[in-house]
């Protein structure tokens, strides 16, 4: 009960009560769990872009490693081999391995002895060693039917060269003439590895084709 200016007010349970329920006390809203999100979302949506450009550039320089080293093997069989850049080298070796193919494949019954000389001269190694054990069959032939031989290189390409050794592909038209018959002719293709020793090329190893 309240005494103001000669007036009496009673307050009773009842009134207490209709007034809580008229302003009834709220709950505290919850905290705004996305305030603080915003950088981290952003940081999330750069990974990606920051990783798909990391993969980009390490594959453009694993991409331009490859291409530079690839080049580099190429450059360097090129170089290597004389016979795609050096002509004048090139038309020697053709020469002369001509030359000595003419001179060991041609012979007739009066001169076999110098063809096996010639031979001496202008075959080493594992080539001389072949002629020799052959070339006494063909003077037993060439004795026997009165044969001739006659050996010219037609065409001849040089596949490999350096400073010391080269590889020849040589093709050569033969022509027989034995006595009281037509001469006759006949190809060969030989495969034909030379050395350069002493300033001149000579004949290693030849393999018929």
């Amino acid at each position: 009960m309240n005494e103001r200016a000669g007036t009496t007010t009673v307050s009773t349970a009842k009134d207490t009560q209709d007034s809580e329920a008229k302003d009834p006390v709220r709950p505290a809203a919850p905290a705004d769990d996305t305030a603080d999100t915003g950088p981290t979302r952003e940081t999330s949506r750069r990974w990606p872009r920051i990783a798909g450009a990391a993969s980009a550039a390490a594959l453009l320089v694993a991409g331009c490693l490859l291409f530079a080293e690839g080049r580099q093997l190429r450059d360097t069989a090129a170089t290597s081999n004389r016979a795609l850049t050096d002509p004048e080298a090139t038309a020697e070796v053709v020469g002369e391995v001509s030359n000595a193919l003419g001179r060991v494949f041609s012979y007739s019954p009066q001169a076999t002895a110098a063809t096996k000389a010639s031979a001496k001269e202008v075959l080493a190694g594992k080539a001389l060693v072949q002629y020799a054990a052959l070339f006494g069959q063909v003077e037993k032939q060439a004795a026997d039917q009165r044969l001739t031989l006659t050996s010219q290189v037609v065409r001849a390409g040089v596949t490999r060269l350096t400073g010391r050794g080269a590889h020849l592909l040589v093709f050569l038209d033969q022509v027989y003439e034995r006595r009281g018959k037509a001469p006759s002719t006949a190809a060969a293709q030989l495969s034909v590895s030379a050395e350069h020793r002493g300033g001149r090329w000579y004949i290693v190893e030849i393999t018929s084709r």
